[in-house]
């Protein structure tokens, strides 16, 4: 059986979680890391947009697409 290294991160939310185990504070947990990724992914869009790399036209080609293959 392979063993798995935990990175940096995983080892400080493992950390996290094991201060408090109720479920809210997990909850809580999973929203403000939900959070920060969709703020990243926000700036990432407006940057990508500003620079003429997305545009409406490709937004209207990801939509059709089955995103789940790649």
């Amino acid at each position: 059986m392979d063993t798995a290294v935990l990175n940096p991160t995983q080892m400080h939310l493992l950390k996290l979680f094991a201060f408090n185990n109720s479920e809210d504070y997990a909850r809580e947990i999973q929203m403000v890391l939900m959070r920060y990724f969709q703020q990243k992914l926000d700036e990432e869009s407006d940057r990508l947009w500003e620079e003429g790399v997305l545009n409406q036209e490709k937004l209207d080609e990801i939509r059709h697409l089955d995103l789940h293959v790649y």
